[in-house]
């Protein structure tokens, strides 16, 4: 394509609000335009790669089996609600009726809408297994959207279901999907860390996310160096350090007034000991419950495993307008003397020895607090934060790594969550004509995010450096001076190569130091030059955007050094 055809602007600077370097460069390359915060266009070269990325992804599904299909983005309110999803998910599901008042949503993911479909066509063990997915738009709320296009509220996604007849044949298909992905990320220029995920909304037995290790991530993942072991930081668990106490003379636990004490680091000073010797309570409304959890001081809680551990839909932090109702106080708490609420302790706190814990009065703590004494916890679970230096659970040698990454892909072993009599009832005959339950598994890929990604790995200081497997054009060709011979070279040499290759012409009449700022920011793998100079000196010059190299070469022999220099700049999965 020229680039006078091409719809293209530049920018010489980023926008105010980008913050991390995808957002900058993709911005001032001309590949994507804001409206909203979370809604983005993807201008004519952003929609380039995005095509080639949808390519790959589809390649890699057909080729273990996938059958690909388009579901609709509105769905009807009653197959969520079938689920429970429809009450269950937040104000991230977007919710509306039309005309005829009938309800309906916008889907954020497809798991109601491809088991109607496989519901209403499953007889028998027969049709058993398949796998469905879909490349389309999907709309979440997102509360906070930000990085760009790494957290979209609108965003174009790869979903993937697959129905089998037991948790066996689950089990076969898995690794399938897993190297898929695998080889989706490499082809596009990444390696990633496959870890162990937190299943959220999703549900299902067991889910890894494919995360992409970033300094502009927005998500944590713990790493072991000595054993390998990964894992987001809402499903890691690690060795809790104990603290070394001595109870054997026992101090009564006392009530202390504190007035004007208010931060850990004043009540730390106050009582002359450390964070490990207090008490944490946060108290939480679990679907409607108040609910207390307690951690050692050291630690945080953390709220998915809160929420996974109490089975509940909704958690969220109790509300003072509820705790005064019920004479306690926010920044005082603690289960210490409280009836009828439901308490969880985190493992942390069993062997803490005397701690200093909140008093359930304004300006008032306990000092020398023992567990077993002086209170009591009907649940004790792991429900803390892993923090970064906890030594390995897996290995009891190594010492956890808190890693910034991006999220580029989830898998989910859904097994009957939305097979299940309680939800949509998806059954067949084995055999034996015996009437069993469909067993699922959940895949997914965000595009946008994924291109994303590539730029947090793949720039440098003048622009983005596309591999050669998802570049929007394969090379940048430029002529520099205007004279007819010049620029009649120009025009003979992207005719040839347009034909095997995607040329981008620069046929615009600007300065090459303009050009040449383009073509690094755009960051297309090859730009091919025509000048007087070269054309004296019988060569054209090639220059490979990802490592500088710079070629002279015959018109001759342009065409096959270009096809070679592309294989070896395009990815190998």
């Amino acid at each position: 394509m020229r680039y006078s055809q091409l719809f293209l602007r530049t920018l010489h600077e980023p926008p105010r609000d980008a913050e991390v370097i995808s957002h900058k460069l993709l911005s001032r390359a001309g590949c994507i335009q804001s409206f909203a915060a979370g809604v983005y266009a993807l201008l004519p070269l952003g929609n380039r790669v995005a095509d080639k990325i949808v390519g790959i992804i589809r390649q890699e599904m057909d080729r273990i089996g996938g059958n690909e299909l388009t579901m609709p983005v509105i769905n009807p309110a009653d197959l969520w609600k079938e689920t429970g999803r429809y009450q269950v998910i937040g104000p991230e599901l977007i919710r509306f009726r039309d005309r005829n008042n009938r309800e309906f949503v916008l889907a954020m993911t497809n798991e109601e809408t491809v088991t109607d479909i496989a519901r209403k066509a499953i007889r028998s063990y027969r049709d058993l297994p398949f796998m469905l997915y879909q490349i389309q738009t999907k709309v979440r709320d997102e509360p906070r959207p930000r990085g760009g296009i790494i957290r979209l509220r609108e965003f174009l996604m790869k979903d993937g279901y697959s129905f089998h007849a037991d948790f066996e044949d689950l089990d076969a298909y898995y690794p399938s999907i897993y190297e898929a992905y695998l080889r989706i990320f490499r082809r596009c220029g990444l390696n990633v860390h496959d870890i162990e995920a937190d299943s959220g909304i999703m549900g299902g037995s067991g889910s890894h996310e494919f995360m992409l290790e970033c300094a502009n991530g927005e998500d944590r993942f713990v790493f072991c160096p000595v054993c390998g072991y990964r894992a987001n930081t809402d499903k890691a668990v690690a060795i809790k350090p104990r603290i070394e106490v001595d109870t054997g003379d026992q101090h009564p636990m006392e009530k202390v007034p504190t007035p004007g004490v208010k931060t850990i680091s004043a009540l730390m000073e106050f009582f002359g000991t450390s964070t490990e010797h207090f008490l944490k309570t946060v108290a939480y409304m679990a679907d409607g419950e108040l609910v207390m959890a307690i951690v050692r001081g050291d630690f945080d809680v953390s709220e998915t495993k809160l929420t996974n551990y109490l089975r509940c839909t909704r958690l969220e932090l109790a509300p003072e307008d509820e705790l005064i109702r019920r004479g306690l106080h926010a920044g005082f708490l603690s289960p210490i003397g409280i009836e009828g609420v439901r308490v969880v302790m985190d493992t942390s706190v069993e062997d803490a020895g005397y701690l200093v814990a909140g008093g359930n009065e304004v300006d008032t703590h306990y000092q020398n607090v023992l567990y077993g004494r002086d209170f009591s916890a009907g649940d004790i679970q792991d429900i803390a934060v892993v923090r970064n230096g906890d030594r390995c659970l897996q290995c009891s040698n190594g010492r956890l790594e808190l890693r910034p990454g991006i999220e580029l892909g989830h898998t989910f072993k859904l097994g009957t969550k939305y097979t299940d009599e309680s939800s949509m009832d998806v059954t067949y005959l084995d055999r034996e004509g015996r009437q069993k339950r469909v067993v699922m598994g959940c895949y997914g890929v965000g595009v946008e995010r994924l291109m994303a990604a590539v730029v947090e790995q793949w720039h440098d200081e003048s622009g983005i450096i596309w591999p050669a497997s998802i570049a929007p054009f394969q090379a940048y060709l430029m002529v520099i001076g205007k004279s007819e011979h010049e620029v009649a070279v120009g025009d003979e040499l992207y005719e040839e190569l347009s034909g095997r290759f995607e040329v981008l012409y620069d046929d615009r009449e600007e300065s090459p130091g303009f050009k040449f700022k383009d073509a690094d920011l755009i960051g297309i793998p090859l730009r091919i030059l025509v000048s007087e100079r070269l054309l004296k000196q019988g060569c054209i010059e090639i220059k490979v955007r990802q490592s500088g190299q710079v070629f002279n070469v015959s018109r001759t022999e342009i065409e096959p050094r270009v096809k070679a220099l592309l294989d070896e700049l395009t990815p190998r999965p």
